[in-house]
């Protein structure tokens, strides 16, 4: 099962090695994984995805607590979250698929970023399954190019 972690750490040169090398020497796999300064420019969020059961999770989240550099882990897939990817894909045009293409960016609520004579690049953002589903639809056209960010995400405010 995956799992979300949210872990606020030091905004410094070598955390990123330090909480990477952590599931690295305990053999776990990262699935996701993004980094980006908070609104205090000293604090950093990352937000990691990894696989594991219940007590995986818990032995990586104390193993996160040693570290100095971490302030707070927090498993959000406990929680109610709003989550989301971002993706640029360069999908190969013809005259006559052109439209089709834009009709399925429409749908999907994406945006053409880049165009060529022969290319779209396309910018999409939503789930993990929009995305997938998207790719699977562009698949057909022809993908040049395929890039996405790991997943974000915060816990959704309490109404």
């Amino acid at each position: 099962m995956l799992h979300t972690l949210a872990v606020l750490v030091e905004n410094n040169p070598g955390v990123l090695t330090r909480v990477s090398g952590l599931f690295a020497r305990r053999a776990y796999n990262i699935y996701s994984l993004t980094v980006c300064q908070t609104e205090n420019p000293s604090l950093s969020l990352m937000t990691i995805v990894v696989e594991g059961d219940s007590q995986v999770i818990e032995q990586v989240t104390k193993q996160l607590h040693k570290l100095v550099v971490v302030h707070k882990v927090t498993n959000l897939s406990d929680e109610p979250v709003v989550d989301r990817e971002l993706a640029l894909i360069r999908v190969k045009v013809r005259s006559e698929t052109r439209l089709e293409v834009l009709q399925t960016v429409d749908i999907f609520r994406g945006r053409v970023v880049d165009m060529g004579r022969s290319n779209l690049t396309i910018e999409l953002t939503g789930d993990e399954e929009k995305i997938n589903a998207f790719t699977k639809a562009m698949r057909a056209y022809g993908i040049q190019e395929l890039v996405r960010t790991g997943k974000i995400a915060v816990a959704r405010s309490d109404s």
